[in-house]
């Protein structure tokens, strides 16, 4: 999984062809921690048709309110460079975000 940054964001998510997910996750967020194993696994199943990143809104918090993400954890997916679908807080399961990613393929 690709960690993003400030800078790093635009280019790789905003201005990539295809589908982009982003796990937005913070440093006190149990629930995000104990998500991303599920995440990096789907990131192995999905490899060449998605592209996995993961950012760490507690050094990019501006960057996560301008994406709407108000609530941890947030996975995100974007289809050449627009917001397509997510999956928040509760909804946020391996079996969601699978099932998100299947929808938008």
């Amino acid at each position: 999984m690709l960690e993003l940054n400030k800078e790093t964001f635009q280019e790789e998510v905003l201005e990539t062809e295809g589908n982009v997910l982003v796990d937005y996750w913070s440093d006190g967020c149990e629930p995000c921690k104990a998500l991303m194993p599920d995440v990096e696994e789907l990131a192995k199943k999905y490899e060449d048709k998605v592209k996995f990143c993961k950012l760490n809104t507690s050094k990019a918090r501006r960057l996560a309110i301008s994406q709407r993400v108000m609530g941890l954890p947030a996975i995100v997916l974007y289809k050449d460079g627009e917001k397509v679908d997510e999956c928040t807080k509760e909804d946020a399961t391996k079996e969601n975000i699978e099932a998100m990613i299947e929808k938008n393929l």
